[in-house]
């Protein structure tokens, strides 16, 4: 995929020379790294160094490599080539071994010898309640456990940081907060898919492309307008090779048909009354010929520089989903709701419903409640209070925000939700998987790969209503 790499290299290294001070660094060189069985390679021959000071943004399409590169970055992998560092790193989430614990034994075990006060401190500065250092880890929502690891991980000590997707499962409010935390910090490397938050947090990007990796100053939207700036040029200079393309192959053939023409004339038998001129003819058919050579060749040039152009551009198809019509008006029907965690009630009472066509968002903070509401809409044994109804023709696709239990190969995983393959897999290449990614197991596929795998599987199915969380 990466061919691009001594390119890449010379012009990472003419930009931290431009820099004008010594820097701690992370240096890629010759990086060249593939799973098993698979077809492609993730990286080949890449090059490239970045400044441990510096707050990078990662960037790149599901399944391009963010999250290989980290678990490069930790020696996880062979590889072929070197990456050399004089930090060690460390990486967000980590992996949490025994969940049911109180909160706090996590973060002393993450971070050891670290003071109470210490916590406090970070917890505060993520404007958020400190309880929850004394719940246990596996009751918090998805965004209090964030919390508590961002907090265990900047506690741990210098070391750089690599930090996956930390706005998942975070509210509004608390991604601002995160941002005004991770501005108080250096030092790391940051993937999200959330523009708005890169734009706010990072000062540098390191972007996976389709054929190359590069390394700019900035944050994603100056990155942005630099690449659109470049996928235009490329776009109309494609446009104008081609025409000058046609133009050459259509003069190439015309000139070889005319010398084919002459050079035929040459041998033909005339009467005493016919004059020709045998060598203007043969002159002018060779000369013609020569021409027509002299076009070839520009025409494989024109398309050489042309076949260079457009690799980095990125191409969408829509997506649409159709859902089948329900007998009832009312999908939902929720009136002076309460759910009841540990035995009390986490919100006042709520009404709405939910009709044919809707398209509702639950929004709130987190550990409000969202998440009970859609387990209750999808049957799951949530104890509430007041009114709760729905269709009972109601049909419901649900996307998981877990990719945990995801495994096999597509080709099962189609066959146990009884979907057809082929729609399934027409759907996967839309949202920009290939057919080599076929081959892959689940489970060994990117985090963004396998939420598209479970988008697609719900695009597949014939539903009435469909329930998705952080899509």
């Amino acid at each position: 995929m990466q061919k691009d790499g001594q390119n890449q290299r010379n012009h990472t290294n003419k930009f931290i020379v431009r820099m004008g001070e010594e820097m701690s660094l992370i240096s890629v060189n010759n990086l060249t790294f593939g799973y098993d069985g698979s077809y492609n390679n993730i990286f080949e021959d890449v090059s490239f160094n970045i400044d441990t000071d510096w707050k990078l943004g990662l960037i790149g399409r599901n399944g391009k490599g963010k999250t290989t590169f980290l678990n490069l970055l930790q020696g996880k992998y062979e590889y072929k080539g070197t990456i050399s560092k004089n930090v060690e790193v460390d990486y967000f989430p980590f992996e949490v071994t025994n969940k049911n614990r109180i909160s706090i034994e996590i973060v002393n075990e993450i971070a050891p010898n670290v003071a109470d006060w210490e916590m406090i401190k970070e917890l505060n500065l993520l404007h958020t309640d400190i309880e929850i250092l004394y719940r246990n880890f596996n009751l918090l929502s998805g965004g209090e456990q964030i919390k508590i690891l961002l907090v265990s991980l900047f506690l741990k000590g210098n070391n750089f940081l690599l930090i996956d997707e930390p706005t998942n499962h975070l509210d509004i409010e608390t991604r601002n907060n995160l941002v005004n935390y991770l501005e108080k910090k250096k030092g790391f490397i940051l993937v999200s898919h959330d523009r708005n938050f890169l734009d706010r947090v990072v000062n540098h990007i390191i972007a996976i492309n389709n054929t190359n990796i590069e390394i700019g100053q900035g944050n994603f939207s100056s990155w942005k307008e630099n690449k659109d700036r470049q996928d235009n040029f490329e776009i109309m200079q494609n446009e104008k090779l081609q025409k000058e393309i046609n133009r050459l192959e259509i003069a190439s053939k015309n000139s070889a048909k005319w010398s084919a023409k002459a050079e035929k004339a040459k041998s033909k038998k005339y009467n005493s009354e016919t004059t020709i001129d045998k060598g203007y003819v043969g002159h002018k058919a060779s000369k013609m010929m020569k021409s027509s050579k002299v076009m070839e060749q520009r025409t494989k040039k024109a398309i050489d520089e042309k076949a260079n152009l457009l690799s980095n551009i990125d191409r969408n198809e829509d997506l649409k989903i159709i859902p089948l019509k329900s007998n009832k008006k009312a999908l939902v029907l929720v009136n002076k709701l309460q759910i009841k965690y540990n035995k009390q009630l986490i919100f006042k009472p709520i009404s709405f419903e939910v009709n044919n066509g809707d398209r509702i968002a639950i929004i709130g903070k987190n550990g409000i409640g969202k998440s009970s509401i859609l387990k209750l809409i999808i049957g799951k044994e949530i104890q509430y209070m007041g009114e709760f109804k729905k269709a009972n023709d109601l049909k419901i696709s649900y996307v998981s925000q877990s990719t945990e239990d995801l495994k096999g190969n597509l080709k099962t995983f189609a066959q146990d939700y009884r979907i057809d393959e082929g729609i399934f897999k027409a759907m996967l290449i839309k949202m920009g998987l290939s057919k080599s990614d076929f081959d892959t197991n689940i489970q060994d596929m990117s985090e963004g790969q396998k939420k598209k795998v479970l988008i697609a599987k719900s695009i597949s199915e014939q539903l009435i209503f469909m329930y998705g969380m952080n899509l």
